[in-house]
């Protein structure tokens, strides 16, 4: 009998693609281990969850994909739109578990962050649950922390003078916690305690960092280890260059492979990649002024565009909103004017790839988790651009404690003003700056490697919680 495993995502893309990808690592150091992937759906299957399941299926992973749930049209807020529908899933989840469970011996569960409310569920059929986390150790140290700030900080946070101390984490302003810890009369922070409290519930806590990263989180969390869940770091887990299932758009692969050929033409360290991942979005003004800011650079480019939007989360659940053309919103005559200067990208592109080209030399992105990852993997170092959840505080440790990134200023109505586009491009990719960070990110880079070797310590974590769960189910 093989030890049984099942995993329990949540309807966002990114999160999908991140927890799926460490299916995958636990089956290259344990193929034996039997996977059941549950997928919730919001409303509809989107096509890149369809490439997810394909590629699982490839590695004898079954997926289950849950009937959809629709939610009530006055839920606009992205930020609430997830717990809901969770919570609307949760039925279709327990029943799910309770049919695999009826028929084989599932040893653990491990479930998205977000999908909190099914760890009691879990001690009722007194099954191990572990909290796959998709975001760094330090937001874990300030979920488990949160409690304490709620009861000892009365005004809201970003009104405070003075930063706030979370345990593994240098002082950070309150304007640079996550979005749900911005308004805490909003019904986003009381969804932050509720699943904050609830890892405490959890056997363990799997994270997709590694020590070198996030020393400071890992030594204050190993010293509060008696309180609080077993932390696991596992990573870097990124996404496979080779594995190409994630977008089956005849499109996008052309225009990925004409994006290579392109870079394969430049000088190395000489491009920077622009991306704000699969859910940022950014104004119509601010896009004017990044555009107007690559071109007056003179720095070579390649940026993946989508279409303007106010709301910085409003592809977070995949999509657009208009269906039309985004480089129809750039400033009239750009393209003619950069040709040659650089690429502009509809919609997407193939990152992993890009940010492993030796002519890649900087990467102005959104600071979603596993970007930052990827981008740490291949060296490369990087522009902060925070658009929403906790991608600000990811930010402020990238800049101001592991010093591999550099932050553009915004004018007072937030806008990032073309000049000083051009002033962070150009010292990241040609100033002395951006030769200090790039050591310094080659550091990590060497760091992370390590860390997933056969005898790595994220390698022998993982490989060591396997084989405590084949233990348990008395399997090969």
């Amino acid at each position: 009998m093989r030890t049984h495993l099942v995993v329990v995502s949540v309807p966002v893309i990114s999160h999908q693609i991140a927890i799926s990808e460490f299916c995958k690592r636990l089956l290259q150091l344990h193929p034996t281990i039997r996977i059941t992937f549950i997928i919730p759906v919001l409303e509809s299957l989107p096509n890149a969850s369809k490439s997810i399941i394909v590629s699982l299926s490839a590695l004898d992973i079954e997926t289950i994909t849950l009937p959809p749930v629709n939610l009530p049209q006055e839920i606009t807020v992205p930020a609430l739109k997830l717990p809901l529908a969770m919570s609307l899933s949760l039925p279709s989840i327990h029943d799910a578990l309770k049919s695999i469970t009826s028929t084989s011996h599932v040893v653990a569960i491990v479930a998205d962050y977000f999908a909190y409310e099914l760890l009691p569920f879990a001690k009722e059929l007194k099954i191990l649950s572990y909290v796959f986390f998709p975001t760094a150790a330090t937001i874990i140290s300030l979920c488990l922390h949160s409690s304490t700030l709620h009861e000892t900080i009365s005004c809201e946070y970003k009104e405070l003078q003075e930063p706030i101390k979370i345990p593994g984490c240098i002082p950070i302003h309150g304007r640079d916690l996550p979005t749900s810890l911005q308004d805490r009369s909003s019904e986003n922070y009381k969804h932050f305690l509720l699943r904050s409290k609830a890892l405490r519930l959890a056997d363990g806590i799997l994270v997709n960092s590694f020590v070198e990263l996030e020393a400071r989180a890992f030594k204050a969390m190993m010293e509060e280890s008696k309180s609080n869940p077993s932390v696991y770091m596992v990573g870097p887990i990124v996404k496979n260059v080779c594995d190409t299932t994630h977008n089956n758009n005849t499109n996008n692969n052309i225009n990925g492979s004409h994006c290579l050929a392109w870079l394969d033409e430049q000088t190395p360290n000489s491009v920077v990649f622009v991306s704000f991942g699969s859910g940022g979005t950014i104004s119509q003004h601010q896009m004017n002024e990044l555009a107007l800011g690559l071109e007056q650079s003179s720095q070579k480019f390649v940026w993946v565009v989508r279409e303007p939007n106010d709301l910085p989360s409003a592809n977070y659940f995949g999509g657009s909103s208009l269906g039309q053309d985004p480089l129809s919103f750039l400033p009239n005559e750009f393209m003619e004017r950069t040709k040659g200067q650089g690429l502009v990208i509809p919609f997407w592109a193939p990152q992993v790839e890009i940010l492993g080209h030796k002519a890649i030399g900087a990467f102005l992105t959104q600071c979603g988790w596993f970007s930052t990852l990827e981008s740490v993997v291949n060296g490369v170092p990087i522009i902060v651009w925070p658009l929403f959840a906790e991608q600000r505080m990811i930010a402020t440790i990238l800049v101001d404690d592991l010093k591999v990134a550099i932050r553009p200023k915004a004018n007072e109505s937030g806008i990032v003003e073309r000049c000083e586009v051009a002033k962070v491009v150009k010292s990241l990719l040609v100033g002395n700056e951006g030769m200090r960070i790039r050591n310094r990110m080659e550091v990590m880079q060497d760091a992370g490697a390590s860390a997933i070797k056969n005898n790595g310590f994220s390698t022998t974590t993982l490989s060591q919680l396997a084989t405590k769960w084949k233990n348990m189910g008395g399997c090969k």
